[in-house]
């Protein structure tokens, strides 16, 4: 299956809430793979790989976040595929 990956910036009310980890949790669910971490900012990046289906519900969910978190918008770029095999919060 042709596997598709983006790297993006979410900004809003995203640090605080909890956003790494579910963000990690929504990953698991829907196949993606890649990684989560807070940036300087107050901005949270995310790089994630899968097959366009998977990586279209997981990126329906940035949209939204967690109970908590106000997504304002999200900058996103398509990016070529790494082979990741699990889903990880950064530091």
């Amino acid at each position: 299956m042709k596997q598709f990956a983006f790297h993006a910036k979410i900004h809003g009310k995203v640090q605080g809430v909890g956003f790494r980890y579910y963000t990690v949790q929504e990953a698991k669910k829907t196949g993606v793979y890649g990684w989560v971490k807070n940036i300087e900012n107050g901005d949270v990046e995310v790089w994630a790989e899968g097959s366009q289906k998977n990586i279209d519900s997981f990126l329906k969910w940035l949209y939204r976040g967690p109970a908590g978190a106000r997504v304002s918008s999200i900058e996103k770029d398509d990016i070529p595929v790494q082979g990741f095999k699990e889903f990880n919060i950064e530091y």
